[in-house]
């Protein structure tokens, strides 16, 4: 089974409001997930979802430097422990978005395979709402 989902987008704004919106609580709450959240190494976080069939995800910042944040994820309902890594890098188009999560093979059997397809769909989702937030709510291009 595949391990790692990994995502790429290129949005057509400042590496600092991307990395302002994946990283300042109150704008992750305002895009994402409800998140108790701080960009600095060793902080535990938690993100809260109001969704019917969704846990509060809890991790620890393992990294919190310019343009690179890495984390630990931890769906309560199912206590594993993946990591999600979010790297920036400034293009002639904008800001260019990597976003990586790995670790699901530490699920066991068929839960592995639900676990990747919703993450993998989720992480979609979650690209295409930072999208909307940055064009739409912060008028950023």
């Amino acid at each position: 089974m595949k391990d790692v989902i990994v995502k790429e987008h290129v949005f057509n704004h400042s590496i600092d409001k991307v990395w302002n919106a994946i990283t300042n609580s109150k704008e992750i709450s305002t895009w994402f997930l409800q998140a108790d959240f701080k960009a600095e190494k060793g902080y535990e976080y938690t993100f809260n979802s109001s969704g019917e069939d969704c846990s509060p995800i809890k991790g620890k910042v393992l990294e919190a430097n310019p343009y690179t944040l890495v984390y630990t994820w931890i769906v309560t309902e199912v206590p594993v422990e993946t990591t999600v890594k979010w790297k920036l890098e400034e293009t002639t188009e904008g800001t260019k978005l990597y976003l990586e999560h790995s670790g699901i093979s530490n699920y066991e059997g068929e839960t592995a395979v639900k676990m990747f397809s919703s993450f993998d769909g989720g992480w979609d989702n979650c690209i295409s709402g930072l999208g909307t937030y940055l064009k739409e709510i912060i008028y950023a291009g």
